[in-house]
């Protein structure tokens, strides 16, 4: 078992307050999340598959990425060009797992790119296996009142609309039984109050992604969804949550902490394996309780 990074003996969470501007780099994070590339221990679930990573310069993404290279996988990463140098030290991880791997840096919020993101894919190789949408906007708001058409706009086109786009540019090139992933949240089904356009497109993923595994399900394909409760990200000191709340991140679960990247990784590794080729339209919660 993998033990958090900020947990302490006594299981006391000591997160100190930071912030970053942008999306943040988890390169500068205090301490640095436990991303999987010494931690997690592959059993070839994935042997030779090919996947597609968005959001996966950092956080669960990054942690996606290197669990995916220990079972066996190649992958093809996006993330936003300002994330280059975390994006290339999972370049180094998987180049030293022996797997291969793919930089395409890029915008989501431009439909256009994600052709192009799937052609750079499919060019390096070929027809894939695996979808993975993890990339997420998520900036923290009190007032309903200060909530911008700009940030409200900004985060359904990176949470919803781009991944919809995204599938729709994958799709034919998915392989027979493969597997689209997306990403949800705990804050689905109990939002905080300061999380409003962040949790409503949460829910909508939630809902996209059981519509999505009915209408593939008849094409071979199995459409899944992992939602996370609060992990030790850069989406969290980036504007997801107010400093003064950083200390207190993960606290109210039962475990009393926040959860490292590491620990849902193997969500996305399951989800993508022959273990679940009878499972479509569910979504996976690790939420410490």
């Amino acid at each position: 078992m993998t033990k958090g990074m900020n947990e302490t003996d006594s299981g006391r969470n000591d997160l100190p307050k930071q912030e970053q501007s942008g999306s943040g780099l988890q390169s500068k994070m205090i301490p640095i999340p436990d991303d999987g590339s010494k931690s997690y221990i592959g059993h070839n679930r994935l042997q030779d598959k090919r996947a597609l990573i968005t959001g996966g310069d950092s956080g669960i993404g990054r942690s996606v990425a290197i669990a995916y290279a220990h079972e066996g996988a190649d992958v093809v990463l996006n993330y936003l060009p300002e994330e280059e140098s975390d994006a290339q030290d999972v370049k180094e991880s998987v180049n030293k797992l022996g797997r291969r791997i793919l930089l395409v840096p890029g915008d989501l919020r431009e439909e256009s790119f994600s052709q192009e993101l799937v052609a750079h894919a499919v060019s390096f190789f070929g027809d894939f296996d695996i979808l993975v949408l993890v990339a997420g906007k998520q900036h923290a708001v009190f007032n309903i009142e200060d909530l911008s058409t700009d940030q409200l706009v900004d985060t359904y086109t990176t949470n919803v609309f781009s991944i919809i786009w995204l599938i729709k540019a994958a799709l034919p090139h998915l392989n027979e039984n493969g597997s689209i992933i997306t990403t949800s949240s705990v804050q689905a089904k109990k939002p905080l109050p300061y999380l409003v356009d962040y949790a409503s497109t949460k829910a909508a993923i939630r809902n996209i992604t059981e519509s999505l595994a009915k209408q593939l399900a008849p094409r071979h394909i199995r459409v899944n969804c992992v939602a996370p409760g609060p992990i030790w990200t850069p989406l969290q000191i980036a504007g997801g949550q107010p400093q003064e709340k950083i200390p207190e991140l993960g606290k109210n679960t039962a475990m009393g902490r926040p959860g490292q990247p590491v620990e849902v990784a193997g969500a996305y590794v399951y989800l993508a394996s022959a273990d679940a080729t009878y499972v479509t339209g569910e979504t996976v919660y690790v939420t410490g309780g």
